[in-house]
């Protein structure tokens, strides 16, 4: 590895949600605060033009220019200047997939449907201008009616009016649409009756319909079933340039210093992309200022990757946004002895005994048939086109096809496969594996005719024709169906449904996994690249990394925990017998884990009525979306407003009866919880610090994160509080004293990365290796090495600790170590870097009562 390799690829980050309420202006003014705290880049959501008013930038408008509503360029460059001065860095989140599809505030949309396939953009959007639907051929659609088409247009709804440069246009509700440029097109009069409207509508290059109409009418690749978000072809040489060209400038004149790629699993050539990226910056580096030419330009992508599914090597990025780290150290953190428990409790309060498998290929199903039905037709609809030009393939069906293209995609495990055009830079026995395992798997459950058709899928997936000929195209739409079924069948789906223990059912992790052990970890450590992202928060989290931390204490004390449930369902008996439409058992179960892991580690913070009412909106917020989300008593699309009110009315009933209320015991219960929490925090905290890769940290959690599902994770967080926090000088004995203000978990974040700081080479050139631990408690500690030269530094955190915590403080106490002990070679004594003690080594060993006296985890060093 050479100092190019590593130099510019960050120490830690720190993710920060840009939006009109937090500016750049509000960013610059925390740099002190991430500088004191040991952060090396700030790493910022999209600062592109996006919708007006949008929380996120993900919504993107207009990719050449910086948000007004951010501060703009001026105050960008200010961020950065600020930032620099500090010795921070800069990290960008691009959205290379997608833009909104907006022709109110996206110009490039808007001269599309102005001028059609004569638009210079008309190839920028992924769009099927030769639709099977006569309506649509040489047309966009456009779903953003609220009523019928028909009823619209005799609403008086629409009407016509003059922008800045007295063109004509059409006006809907916000929505502000161009007509076509043509004489003939342009209206004579002003259309007075549904007819006129309707003649003016039909001379346009677009197609407006009633919004429900885009799961299956849709002539235009979206955001997985978002059809506010129109896909972008990358793919295309021009489009590539255009959309990255404030990317690569903010990156020649020295302003950034890396990007996050968003959503890469949604481009036609994730591989070629990543490249192709990869190439243009490190061309571009050798031109930026000063010590900057030397600097490595850093590129993570968000990639969901599955249990076993390597990152390509040849794709040339340095790793994954970190879903695989946190699914990883959280699972480490889970006890795999409390399976059987909780399967039990799950299949008594659901009355399903399926696996998790199961959900999702019901989930998938269900996913296709009613969401996805654009995309999913779109692609069998240009398989047929390829078997009605091949004579020896005309036996082939239509409905034979769905029928094997259905039973393929219900058993591709991972996102999408990567078959591209030509020769592959790298090797496709990943890919070949894969499909001929799901081949197989789909097989058992074709008929004969379906099996041909299969095979037909399958050569079509393999099929190595470049892109923009009928067969890459094909191939590329099959792929591009895969991620938005793997997310919108799993995380947004199954997980809402399978409840066995939510601190599971996070973004990359597999529910089916309880636990992991400590060499599982290790070999994970070991087989992850070793400047990729480590996340355990983000801003796509189903809860908050603390939340999932108390939670993950239920794999402890499984039994106690089923006995907790048993005593508040009994409890709640008279509600659910006077509302048989209130929340069925999985809906109860899941709303007693939420309001269990959301609950503050503090329980005077729910002291005051106005707090109260906060929190209670909170899980009210979750409990709408987790219902809509499952879609098994309604969706987004088709909400049961009945069933959804009984579900408010028991949260409500929750509370009742005052102290001796059910909602009053699980708070109780959390607090039973809090230590071992607490402690579990702390680890995943510590390992996260010191692993290799690039610890993230994501806005504002340094103090206790119990955040639910977006959007209650994106709040603004109180970096007041924290700043002050963060200049506390009590000590750690206080600290873990009060643990329950979260100042301990900060402090702890601010001590690592100061020593990150001052020894920067152990982290980034270092080895890692597992450390042996024996005695009485052996598996509930885990360690491992860091080793540069003569710089050594080991990682000891405590786990599994449920059963021996102290009552009121999250550690175990040092006497209860008895005997147990980490291995370490001879060679001197370490030095605790947190609380400065000298721990001695005995015959190879470090004892853990020793280690652990004080805190819960340890990071001692020696030799620099």
């Amino acid at each position: 590895m050479t100092d190019l390799d590593v130099a510019g690829v960050p120490r830690a980050t720190a993710r920060m949600q840009m939006h009109a309420a937090f500016t750049f202006a509000d960013a610059a003014a925390l740099v002190p605060y991430h500088a004191a705290l040991g952060i090396s880049h700030l790493y910022l959501s999209p600062i592109t033009c996006a919708r007006p008013g949008s929380t996120h930038g993900y919504d993107v408008t207009d990719c050449t220019r910086i948000s007004p509503e951010l501060g703009g360029e001026d105050g960008f460059y200010a961020l950065c200047r600020t930032a620099q001065a500090a010795g921070l860095g800069i990290v960008l989140d691009i959205v290379p997939n997608h833009m909104a599809a907006s022709a109110t505030h996206n110009h490039w949309w808007r001269d599309v449907l102005a001028h059609g396939r004569d638009s210079r953009y008309a190839d920028y959007f992924d769009i099927d201008w030769d639709s099977r639907d006569p309506a649509l051929a040489g047309k966009v659609l456009v779903p953003i009616l609220g009523e019928r088409y028909w009823e619209t247009l005799s609403s008086g709804a629409l009407s016509l009016e003059r922008d800045a440069d007295e063109r004509h246009v059409l006006r809907y509700g916000d929505h502000v649409l161009p007509l076509a440029a043509s004489p003939a097109s342009m209206p004579a009069a002003a259309p007075d009756n549904a007819e006129g409207w309707h003649a003016l509508l039909e001379r346009q290059h677009y197609r407006l319909a009633w919004w429900r109409t885009a799961a299956a009418e849709l002539n235009w690749r979206r955001f997985f079933e978002i059809s506010e978000l129109v896909g972008v072809r990358q793919e295309r040489a021009e489009v590539f340039e255009d959309t990255h060209a404030l990317v690569f400038r903010l990156y020649r004149e020295g302003w950034i210093d890396g990007v996050r790629v968003d959503h890469v699993d949604g481009l036609a050539d994730p591989a070629g992309y990543c490249r192709q990226l990869r190439e243009r910056l490190d061309a571009l580096r050798p031109g930026r200022p000063g010590d900057k030419a030397r600097q490595h330009p850093w590129i993570v992508i968000e990639k969901i990757l599955a249990e076993d599914e390597p990152l390509p090597a040849d794709w040339q990025t340095d790793g994954t946004t970190g879903y695989d780290f946190m699914n990883d150290v959280a699972a480490v953190l889970h006890d795999a002895q409390g399976a059987r428990a909780l399967d039990a409790l799950w299949h008594d309060m659901s009355g399903d005994r399926r696996d998790y498998p199961a959900y999702v290929t019901v989930a998938r199903e269900r996913i296709l048939s009613h969401h996805l039905m654009t995309e999913f037709g779109g692609a069998c609809a240009r398989l047929y086109a390829q078997v009605r030009a091949t004579p020896v393939q005309r036996d082939i069906t239509l409905a034979a096809l769905r029928h094997a293209l259905t039973a393929l995609l219900l058993q591709i495990p991972v996102y999408r496969t990567y078959y591209v055009a030509g020769e592959r830079l790298g090797d496709s026995a990943t890919d070949d594996a894969l499909l001929a395992a799901a081949t197989a798997r789909a097989y058992a459950t074709l008929a004969p005719d379906e099996q041909v058709a299969l095979d037909f899928i399958v050569a079509a997936l393999r099929n190595t024709s470049p892109i923009g000929t009928p067969a890459g195209d094909l191939r590329t739409k099959l792929q591009q169906v895969m991620p938005a079924l793997a997310a919108k069948g799993g995380e947004d789906t199954a997980f809402y449904r399978y409840g066995r223990l939510l601190s599971r059912n996070e973004v990359g992790s597999d529910p089916t996994i309880l636990a992991l052990t400590p060499a599982q970890f290790h070999a994970r450590l070991l087989a992850r690249p070793p400047q990729a992202m480590l996340a355990t928060a983000t801003h796509d989290h189903k809860r908050g990394e603390d939340a999932r931390m108390r939670l993950a204490v239920l794999s402890e004390l499984a039994d106690e925990w089923r006995d907790a449930v048993h005593d508040w369902e009994a409890r709640l008996a008279p509600v659910l017998t006077a509302s048989p439409h209130g929340p069925d058992g999985v809906d109860r179960l899941m709303l007693y884990q939420t309001l269990l892991g959301a609950w503050p580690a503090d329980p005077r913070a729910l002291q005051t009525e106005p707090a109260q009412k906060d929190f209670i909106a909170r899980v009210l917020a979750w409990q709408t979306k987790s219902i809509r989300e499952a879609k098994r008593h309604g969706s987004w699309t088709h909400p049961d407003e009945e069933y959804e009110t009984a579900c408010e009315v028991f949260v409500a009933a929750l509370g009742e009866a005052g102290a001796d209320g059910v909602l009053e015991r699980i708070g109780q219960f959390a607090h039973r919880l809090g230590p071992a929490a607490a402690l579990n925090s702390l680890a995943q905290t510590l390992l996260q610090l010191t692993a290799p890769g690039v610890p993230d940290r994501y806005q504002g959690n340094e103090g206790w994160d119990f955040s639910l599902v977006d959007p209650d994770n994106r709040r603004a967080p109180d970096y007041e509080r924290l700043r002050a926090q963060c200049e506390c000088t009590a000590g750690w004995a206080h600290w873990l004293r009060h643990w329950r203000d979260g100042r301990i978990k900060q402090q702890l974040i601010r001590a690592v990365l100061q020593f990150r700081r001052e020894h920067e080479v152990l982290f980034t050139a270092g080895s890692c290796h597992a450390l042996a631990t024996t005695g009485d408690l052996a598996s509930h500690a885990l360690a491992f090495a860091r080793q540069c030269g003569e710089l050594e530094a080991i990682t000891i955190v405590t786990r599994h600790a449920a059963r021996h915590v102290e009552p009121e403080l999250p550690r175990i106490p040092a006497q209860c170590w008895g005997d147990t002990a980490v291995r370490a070679r001879d060679g001197g004594a370490w030095v605790d870097v947190l609380t400065g003690r000298t721990i001695a080594v005995h015959a190879g060993h470090l004892r853990m009562k020793d280690v652990l006296q004080q805190l819960p985890v340890a990071l001692l060093a020696r030799g620099g």
